[in-house]
């Protein structure tokens, strides 16, 4: 798979119904734009909102035939249990995120839950990824290995390292699909990505907050902009494959 950057693959923007890694309080207003826009991926964070109504995003996202994403932001390993718990008892599709996976593979197993924890050193809130290319790519070979785990959450746009290394070195590297999270607030990152050989990305803050070129700041047009950079890279790709 060291040559996934020069062919088409499968690339799916998942929505996440956060600003700076917190689940937003109209997070279900946003959700209902988002189905109307034929978002096919929609996630949210383990921070924002009570369990209770992420409950509720969760039914929804999965009652419109969409896939659901909870993404661990908690920066102590109870918090982070407990998140996987919730996960768990909510049904969600995908877990994202978080560094303890010791602990948390055991509370996912025998579910259906595809889990992609943090590769590297990943600190604060919003959560940064910390460490050289080399020890980011040891961790990330190190995960795949693990029994449990289906892929990464890859954290390459807030590293202090180079970013373009990292998806470079991680996406040859691991068989297992890359997701890449966090600050993909341009056409040209959702492109890097996708050459990268990732194989989702995903985006909230950027587009709740109008930051895409666009025929609006409003959602619904943030929305359509991002589907139109996915498909864009994926046309690009292939045509210079060809």
């Amino acid at each position: 798979m060291t040559q996934r950057n020069t062919h088409s693959h499968d690339f799916n923007f998942v929505f996440m119904l956060t600003r700076r890694d917190r689940t937003v309080p109209d997070a279900e207003d946003h959700l209902e734009t988002a189905l109307k826009e034929g978002i096919g991926h929609i996630g949210f964070k383990d921070v924002g909102l009570s369990i209770d109504v992420v409950g509720r995003l969760n039914e929804r996202i999965k009652a419109s035939g969409a896939t659901s994403y909870l993404e661990v932001v908690s920066l102590d390993k109870d918090s982070e249990v407990a998140s996987a718990e919730a996960a768990k008892a909510i049904g969600v599709d995908y877990l994202l995120g978080g560094t303890h996976v010791d602990a948390v593979l055991p509370v996912l197993s025998r579910t259906s839950i595809r889990y992609f924890p943090f590769p590297g050193q990943v600190v604060g809130h919003p959560s940064k990824l910390d460490g050289s290319v080399g020890a980011i790519l040891d961790s990330a070979l190190d995960l795949a290995r693990r029994p449990g785990v289906h892929g990464l959450d890859l954290l390459a746009y807030r590293a202090t390292a180079d970013v373009r290394a990292i998806l470079r070195a991680v996406c040859a590297a691991v068989e297992l699909p890359v997701l890449v999270a966090g600050s993909i607030d341009t056409q040209e990152r959702i492109r890097a990505v996708y050459e990268a050989g990732a194989r989702a990305f995903t985006i909230g803050t950027a587009a709740l907050d109008g930051a895409f070129s666009a025929d609006g700041r409003d959602l619904a047009a943030q929305l359509r902009a991002i589907k139109r950079a996915t498909n864009n890279a994926m046309e690009a790709t292939r045509v210079t494959a060809g």
